[in-house]
């Protein structure tokens, strides 16, 4: 049987995660539509910052948004003073630090769905008179609808399983920031604990799973209703 404090751990971890992946989706798609299809310069250092956040130790990554969005941060203050808003040490932060650590593969999976469309896909669309923003939505959103549910799966997991930025950025607040990740993370420090992060990652791996299979069932959808669309 699990604990309060698991279960609490549990629900909050799939609260951030969705949220973490809803959040970033449009952006994501937007991201990856820019890097696959238009050409300018600082393309490759554009490229760099979007990826950052993998390339860098999630610590930093996480004490770089507690000096931005921090209640005395650059960002964090401002919104403070002015909305009332805060995120570090709050479920909320937890989002933003799962979003960002996701955001590169979410941006990558979708990325290279769109570069594997034809250019002559698009063109053919452009010469019958659809508009950039039609073509997109009728022509590049569909075709890409699998590496979407890729980078959906992969982000889920990424935010499911978020230790080091969150844990800089929102602490490990029982009830208010601890996900599965903090809570196996404090398992670890009290003498039996071994059985809770056991369930723990048992219901980790299940989430995954779930997501996976989630993913595939999209994409499987999308080509379905490709074949059949006369």
């Amino acid at each position: 049987m699990f604990t309060g404090e698991e279960l609490t751990a549990i629900a909050l971890s799939l609260r951030v995660a969705l949220l973490a992946v809803l959040g970033a989706l449009p952006f994501a798609i937007a991201v990856a539509y820019v890097l696959a299809r238009w050409q300018f310069r600082g393309k490759l250092l554009f490229d760099g910052l979007i990826h950052l956040p993998l390339l860098l130790p999630p610590v930093l990554t996480g004490y770089v948004l507690l000096v931005l969005l921090g209640r005395q941060g650059w960002i964090g203050a401002w919104l403070d003073q002015v909305f009332g808003v805060q995120f570090a040490f709050r479920w909320t932060g937890a989002v933003i630090a799962a979003a960002v650590m996701a955001f590169p593969l979410f941006v990558r999976s979708i990325r290279l769905s769109i570069e594997a469309i034809p250019l002559e896909i698009d063109e053919m669309a452009a010469s019958l008179g659809a508009r950039p923003w039609a073509r997109f939505r009728q022509v590049i959103l569909p075709l890409s609808v699998p590496g979407i549910a890729a980078g959906m799966t992969l982000a889920f997991a990424k935010a499911l399983g978020e230790f080091g930025a969150t844990i800089t950025f929102v602490a490990n607040v029982p009830g208010e920031t601890q996900t599965i990740a903090l809570a196996m993370h404090t398992l670890t420090q009290v003498p039996g604990g071994a059985s809770g992060i056991s369930r723990l990652a048992v219901v980790s791996v299940l989430l995954s799973l779930a997501a996976l299979v989630a993913s595939e069932l999209l994409a499987r959808r999308a080509a379905y209703r490709r074949t059949a669309e006369p």
